[in-house]
């Protein structure tokens, strides 16, 4: 084990894996890690759920690039199945609160952490690699999602060579 971890810190020492980003998704109760992975840049992730307040079914899109977490898009579909109206990057944080369809594109918001609190309503659902988690199913009602970005290391992927748990 020794060596492993002497390996793992020569392997740093080389810097961050050119078009890969290092993605957690931990349960925040427990520390308890959930997923990890060097993902390759450009890897979408799906967030799901719906808005108890309106009744609305939401779907947020993601991308991983350069060691960080980009929001592209945000949707709060109509129930009747209408189109929603397009709005514009400037109005997602209004539209977020005041309810009511709509869809915005072509949204570039990075993040480095983005923490997602499960509620009883809302069948909140993520999607990645082609991989599900039901997030109520895995840390319960109350229980917070931690997703975390950071440039991937020759290390992480010995890391998951040598059996990590994650």
């Amino acid at each position: 084990m020794a060596g492993l971890l002497l390996a793992a810190g020569l392997l740093l020492m080389f810097g961050p894996l050119p078009g890969r980003t290092w993605l957690a998704v931990t349960d925040l109760a427990t520390g308890r890690p959930v997923f990890a992975a060097a993902l390759p840049d450009g890897t979408a992730i799906h967030l799901t759920w719906t808005n108890s307040l309106f009744g609305l079914q939401v779907e947020e899109e993601y991308v991983v690039r350069g060691g960080r977490l980009f929001q592209t898009s945000v949707t709060f579909a109509d129930p009747t199945g209408a189109t929603p109206p397009a709005a514009g990057p400037a109005d997602l944080d209004e539209l977020y609160h005041t309810g009511g369809p709509f869809t915005v594109q072509g949204l570039e918001r990075p993040f480095t952490e983005v923490i997602f609190l499960v509620s009883e309503v809302g069948r909140p659902r993520l999607t990645l690699v082609g991989w599900t988690l039901d997030l109520k199913g895995t840390v319960g009602f109350g229980g917070r999602v931690q997703l975390r970005a950071r440039p991937a290391h020759p290390a992480d992927l010995l890391i998951a060579i040598a059996g990590s748990p994650i």
